[in-house]
């Protein structure tokens, strides 16, 4: 049960998890698309999310043979069109207090994200009252050399794990590792809202929170092959204590569960 665990650092997504950017995503994908008259469904969104952006843009191509464009050329529209919007991004319900919470307590936070880092700045710029709190060196980005292999590889957690100075061992699945590094590995907690990133977390050996947009929960749950430890709808819903964390100063008597 999630109350018998005992966490010592959490590591976070980003895109769809802290901001509400995969709103974004999917609105500029569609607006490129429609310009041929198609349309992105959660079906093949739910195979994007948690990719790196080339990988992410293949997947999505390989959907509208039809379509002339290339690579280059849809991430070269894409990025123009998200460009505009990422300094009016805004941050998910539950985020600034969870992260102000753990950074009060001493608790080490991390980011794992698959976006890169130009994008991950652009974001975040207006947003530093929470992302402050990671410092640089605590921010893993999908084309940092660090990152390793995309979702659902291990890899970005277990960077982003390291530069918290823990133990986890190599870029390989839990399974593979030593005992010691199995149980570093266990300390840990990811939130994720991509079933690629529940994978991802998954297969690092961590304890894995899924928050996925409500649309996902239509499409996804056949596609995942590692299930999360706990599904909530939202950051508001986490309860510290549950994962042996400080409990916040102020939990509302009538918590959602």
């Amino acid at each position: 049960m999630a109350s018998q665990k005992k966490i010592e650092y959490v590591i976070f997504d980003m895109d769809g998890l802290m901001i509400d950017s995969e709103r974004v995503y999917t609105d500029v994908t569609n607006d490129i698309l429609a310009q041929y008259g198609a349309t992105m469904t959660w079906e093949i969104k739910a195979g994007l999310m948690g990719k790196p952006e080339r990988a992410a843009s293949a997947h999505l191509l390989s959907f509208f043979p039809n379509i002339p464009l290339t690579i280059d050329d849809y991430i070269a529209q894409r990025r123009v069109l998200q460009d505009a919007r990422w300094p009016h991004v805004q941050l998910l319900p539950g985020v600034e207090r969870l992260v102000a919470h753990l950074a009060a307590h001493d608790i080490p936070i991390a980011i794992a994200t698959g976006s890169m880092r130009r994008n991950y700045e652009l974001k975040t710029a207006h947003l530093q009252h929470v992302f402050a709190r990671f410092g640089s060196g605590h921010v893993v980005c999908g084309d940092d050399g660090a990152a390793g292999r995309g979702k659902p590889f291990p890899d970005v957690f277990l960077a982003a794990a390291r530069t918290l100075g823990r133990a986890v061992g190599p870029n390989e699945e839990v399974k593979v590792v030593t005992e010691a590094e199995r149980d570093e590995r266990a300390r840990g907690l990811v939130f994720e809202d991509a079933i690629l990133g529940v994978q991802s977390g998954k297969r690092a050996g961590m304890n894995v929170v899924w928050i996925p947009d409500e649309n996902l929960l239509g499409v996804g749950p056949s596609q995942i092959t590692e299930r999360p430890d706990r599904v909530l709808h939202s950051l508001e819903d986490f309860v510290p204590e549950d994962w042996g964390l400080p409990p916040f100063d102020n939990t509302p008597k009538n918590r959602s569960e």
